[in-house]
């Protein structure tokens, strides 16, 4: 029987062997195992019960969790002239009651469904009514509580699988399984050890980058302007966001397209098409998009902010490279990403049990992104996979840099954790070795502590980036909720009884503009003596603003040239060794990060009479922009004087101005950083929102 099925892959695949995994697979199906493989994202799951549908007599169903993945699959299928259908709420009841005639007639081979479907009892009569063979359920992930797309409905399967007269083979299949949601699968579905199939997490074509303290946009733009031929997906974490990065890059003549869950299904196919066709090379998408999309020439993976889960990230950088060929799954991750998921969860109607899980897994996201340990490696880990070999590619594997011992910082956070006995979070805890004499260092008189100032020559950002350091290294384990307490765990015991020693790549400090000066100087003087060689103007080799920023972000590849805006790939091929030859005399002032520039925020000027005739006005109209043209003011006129109107007493609910979702980020950032400034409000903020809702939300 396994000869047809090596037939079958040859004639309509048009493979000669099969991946990893998929002939143990098949074999185990087509003996009647019930069996759960479990492999990478283009690791091949489909062929592992297509092949098996053609050879089984009778029908296949396959239980899968989107009806775009339906479609997709079956039209693929009939691509290649297999018999498949699918049954789903897309179709109408005169057009079910023709395909459930012709699935009881033999017509087609295998059958897509939702969970769902097995709850309807017109199914059930027509599982009563013909030769079922095999059941795959496809992204079987969503049976197990611990997984991170947990659906109610998949967990009932197994239960309607045993109510069938005569039990059909059964096969899970998934790509993101831990060890905790893979011994639920098997406790469900009755699995025997022997039947259980790992192939390995490890995705060898796949480089994985995690870039910190960077400018978003300036990145995005400089990274997708370097790869205008080749298709990608940019991942982020709300409608808002979608629609903000599709614009950016609209404006700079990029060839993009949109997909999320606010979009009417019609738009979203279209979406899909265009990306799928080529018509568009770039798709900015919600998680709602990718599942199950078959496209291989995916060349790079963009989460413009970071996932929630370790799971969902896996399974979306999974979506690049699905060839074989090497490819590029970059994560852009800021503070202000961990917020904007815990939001998420606290806004979700799960249960609290399910939210702390949810939290719990929001934080080995966030140590991801903070690892100094070989990215891949950490992935596999995850995931139960112990391989001890770097992937070798990875940004911490190329990653230069001496390590330096911190050991004694280490002691003074762990020591403070202990102080406290373990009852603050990450931010207080910053604020004490810093020496903050915030509110809540005052009131809790944390600033006696024999911990308080000890890392005075630090920045507070610096101490909590250290923490979340720890915290990856698994010297440090946060709580599961939105705000976490951190405790020691044994690892950081040993350090605290000076055991062990903890090393860190080392920090550069970040240059004064003195030092930039310099490195612009030098790069300035390269550019004239290129552009006198080749007689053209000195801008048209490399910009000022293009040196300004070579200057600040120093890079020593022709990776990290290629990010600098205005370094395309065929300036890049023509300059980079000349002008990275300079820059790598300057490597001793490469930053980790640069900080935006902090300004002061001028106090709103009116005369008295003015900002209160302002104020009157307010009740009167729906929108700033309404009661500035009636005034025939500016809208920044506008709010500076109804912000001095609050703040001399005048009762206005300023608040009422900003969507409800903003405030609550806005609140919880003020107090983490303080109100004594905006700008760190404004940066530890999704872009959308403003500083006037800032100031609005505070009455600042």
């Amino acid at each position: 029987m396994f000869s047809r099925a090596k037939e079958q892959l040859k004639q309509l695949f048009g493979y000669e062997t099969f991946r990893t995994g998929q002939e143990e697979i098949i074999k185990k199906v087509l003996a009647g195992e019930d069996a759960l493989g479990i492999m990478p994202t283009g690791g091949g799951k489909s062929i592992c019960y297509q092949i098996p549908a053609l050879i089984l007599p009778g029908v296949t169903i396959v239980v899968s969790p989107l009806i775009s993945l339906m479609k997709d699959q079956v039209d693929a299928l009939t691509e290649l002239e297999i018999p498949a259908t699918y049954l789903n709420s897309t179709l109408t009841a005169v057009e079910e009651r023709e395909r459930q005639a012709d699935i009881i007639n033999g017509s087609y081979k295998l059958v897509y469904i939702a969970p769902e479907r097995f709850e309807q009892p017109s199914f059930q009569q027509l599982l009563a009514s013909i030769q079922l063979s095999l059941i795959a359920i496809d992204e079987a992930h969503c049976m197990s509580q611990w997984g991170h797309d947990f659906r109610p409905s998949y967990l009932l399967l197994p239960k309607w699988i045993q109510r069938l007269h005569d039990k059909p083979t059964v096969l899970a299949l998934t790509a993101t399984a831990t060890t905790q949601v893979q011994q639920d699968l098997q406790d469900y579905l009755h699995i025997d050890d022997q039947n259980i199939v790992v192939t390995g997490f490890a995705r060898e074509n796949l480089q994985f980058q995690v870039k910190k303290g960077i400018d978003k946009k300036q990145f995005l733009l400089s990274y997708i302007s370097s790869k205008k031929q080749e298709s990608g997906i940019i991942y982020a974490s709300t409608r808002k966001e979608v629609e903000l990065v599709e614009e950016l890059l609209l404006k700079k003549g990029i060839s993009v397209t949109s997909y999320h869950g606010g979009m009417s299904e019609k738009v979203r196919s279209e979406a899909q098409e265009a990306f799928i066709y080529d018509r568009s090379k770039v798709i900015v998408a919600t998680n709602a998009f990718g599942m199950g999309i078959d496209k291989s020439n995916v060349r790079y993976i963009v989460h413009y902010s970071m996932p929630r889960t370790i799971e969902a990230y896996y399974q979306e950088a999974g979506r690049a490279g699905r060839d074989g060929e090497d490819s590029e799954c970059v994560l852009l991750f800021s503070p202000q990403d961990i917020r904007t998921q815990s939001f998420l969860i606290e806004q979700s109607d799960r249960d609290t049990e399910r939210q702390e899980m949810e939290f719990q897994k929001l934080q080995q996201m966030t140590a991801f992104c903070h690892t100094e340990r070989c990215l891949q490696q950490y992935l596999l880990h995850y995931f139960g996979d112990k391989t001890i070999e770097k992937c070798g590619r990875c940004s911490n594997c190329v990653q230069t840099g001496n390590k330096v011992d911190r050991t004694k910082e280490a002691q003074m956070v762990f020591s403070c954790i202990k102080r406290v006995r373990e009852r603050f979070g990450k931010t207080i805890i910053a604020q004490i070795l810093v020496g903050s004499s915030s509110q809540k260092i005052t009131q809790f008189e944390l600033n006696k502590l024999p911990t308080y100032g000890l890392l005075k020559d630090w920045t507070q950002k610096q101490i909590a980036s250290f923490i979340d350091l720890l915290t990856a290294e698994e010297y440090i384990s946060p709580t599961g909720n939105s705000y976490p307490t951190l405790s020691l765990t044994e690892k950081a015991l040993f350090v605290l009884k000076g055991e062990t020693i903890v090393e860190v790549l080392e920090t550069i400090v970040e240059k004064t503009p003195e030092q930039q000066d310099d490195v612009f100087e030098a790069l300035r003087e390269l550019r004239t003596r290129l552009a006198t060689s080749q007689s053209v103007p000195p801008y048209m080799v490399f910009s000022d603003r293009t040196l300004r920023e070579m200057s600040q972000f120093v890079p020593q590849t022709e990776e990290e040239f290629l990010q600098i805006s205005g370094v395309g790939q065929q300036k890049s091929d023509k300059y980079s060794q000349e002008f990275l030859s300079v820059l790598q005399t300057y490597a001793d002032k490469k930053p980790d990060g640069v900080s935006a520039s902090i300004t002061p925020v001028d106090k709103p000027k009116a005369t008295k009479g003015k900002y209160l005739e302002t104020a009157h006005h307010l009740k009167n109209v729906e929108s700033i922009s309404d009661l500035a043209s009636q005034l025939n003011l500016t809208e920044r006129t506008v709010i500076n004087h109804l912000i001095r109107a609050h703040q001399e007493g005048i009762e206005l609910n300023l608040a009422n101005y900003v969507d409800e979702e903003n405030i609550v980020l806005i609140q919880r950032v003020a107090e983490e950083v303080g109100t004594e400034r905006l700008r760190p409000i404004k940066d530890a903020l999704p872009e959308h929102i403003s500083y006037q809702d800032i100031r609005f939300t505070l009455g600042i």
